[in-house]
């Protein structure tokens, strides 16, 4: 019976695209726990200021602005600390770095302190970040990478999903008491998630050999070192069209179907819910398929996908009532589709592209991308719409498109070459 229970999940896990997760418990739980933090937090955080302080929405929004832009530089910090300690303890690292900063949150009554505390907890989201991608290199076996970074982003989906519902749950009881517990709870999540990655063992180490011990009595690389070589910098410059591309969710999806195209605000919800239930089935179905492909052909597809979707939501301004939305399911799914194809090879190439004894300065420099192209996207993509309903999306296009011969050629470095950090500290 245990065997025919065995092939049973073995079918499924061919079917659905899943990675082998025995001995893996604790690193899912782990990405599961921390997505559902996110999920709580991300949703609320300015409600939550708004309502427990006297201060204005205005200066709330930046109070957390200010604190995310101080934590910029850090990235490059981060870099070496990852270099040193290993993704394993900078994971946990972030994660109790963040609970520290949630904690400081129920605290703050004054704009500087939301400043202090968006800035540690910025801090430890961006340490969680840099050294997400590492550790999932660590702990997949070197096959199934894609199927792993697939999982994850599905996991992180259904955790945020959840999260961002018991905080709308929260907020309908329109009591501080409710919005303080949610808090708490984010700070008792993230503190378990921490615990969980500590204990992860790694089973995707490359095994010790001249190659490994070149790499670990290398002089430590500059940033400067990083600059020169060229194909990762055309993987960071790709970044930042994905960086913008992202952006549209969260900054312009809502007041753009409100205020040009006219329709109903609980449309821009629907959306978004069909966003994340397409990524939380699809993810790990679409990872079978990318892992056989060249990274860089499926980032390509990815940016011509989202630029073809920016160019329907624009095209919606001049189209009749009756077909918006139906225009607006469309670009909606392209865009889904380009988030799914493009997630997992991303994630990969920003480590596998990296040579061993300086992985984590080359992940500073490529979280640095991201964090620029996130923190610029909110301020540009307003002033365009405020210029002209279609310039974003025209701005939006143009970048996916100009990036694709960036992607063009990337591919990961043959099985035997595959940089892989690997610390003293990660266990057998």
């Amino acid at each position: 019976m245990t065997g025919q229970h065995s092939s049973a999940w073995q079918r499924i896990q061919a079917a659905w695209g899943l990675p082998d997760l025995a001995g893996k418990g604790r690193f899912v739980s782990a990405n599961l726990i921390d997505s559902l933090g996110n999920g709580l937090v991300m949703a609320f955080t300015v409600v939550f200021f708004v309502k427990t302080t006297s201060l204005s929405l205005v200066a709330v929004g930046t109070a957390l602005t200010v604190g995310q832009l101080l934590c910029l530089p850090v990235a490059l910090w981060i870099g070496r600390m990852l270099d040193r300690h290993g993704p394993r303890v900078v994971v946990a690292a972030g994660n109790w770095i963040s609970v520290a900063g949630f904690t400081g949150f129920l605290f703050s009554h004054e704009a500087w302190q939301i400043v202090l505390g968006q800035f540690v907890v910025q801090l430890g989201s961006t340490a969680f970040w840099m050294g997400s991608s590492p550790l999932v290199v660590l702990v997949a076996r070197g096959g199934e990478r894609a199927r792993w970074f697939g999982l994850v982003r599905a996991l992180r989906n259904v955790g945020v999903g959840f999260g961002a519902a018991a905080s709308a749950v929260a907020l309908s009881l329109g009591s501080t008491a409710w919005l303080r517990a949610i808090m708490v709870v984010n700070v008792v999540t993230f503190a378990l998630a921490g615990w969980l990655v500590l204990t992860v063992r790694a089973t995707g180490a490359a095994p010790a050999g001249p190659r490994r011990a070149a790499a670990e009595t290398s002089a430590p690389a500059s940033v400067g070192s990083v600059l020169k070589d060229l194909r990762y910098l055309r993987l960071v410059a790709s970044n930042i069209a994905f960086a913008f591309a992202s952006a549209v969710l969260r900054v312009l999806l809502a007041v753009y179907l409100v205020d040009e195209l006219r329709v109903g605000s609980w449309i821009a919800g629907a959306l978004v819910v069909l966003n994340t239930v397409m990524v939380a089935l699809l993810q790990t179905l679409a990872s079978r398929w990318i892992e056989t492909r060249r990274p860089g052909t499926v980032l390509a597809l990815a940016l011509l996908l989202n630029a073809v979707a920016f160019a329907v939501f624009g095209v919606l301004l001049v189209l009749p009532g009756w077909a918006v939305i139906a225009g607006l399911l469309l670009a909606m799914v392209l865009y889904t589709a380009a988030e799914i194809l493009g997630s997992p090879p991303t994630s990969e190439l920003s480590v596998v592209l990296a040579p061993a004894h300086r992985q984590g300065r080359y992940l500073g420099v490529y979280q640095l991308s991201w964090s620029v192209g996130s923190a610029v996207a909110p301020a540009l993509l307003t002033a365009l719409l405020a210029g002209g309903a279609a310039l974003p999306w025209g701005f939006l296009a143009g970048i996916c498109v100009l990036a694709v011969p960036l992607v063009a050629g990337l591919g990961r470095p043959p099985t035997g070459a595959t940089p892989l950090t690997v610390n003293h500290s990660e266990p057998a």
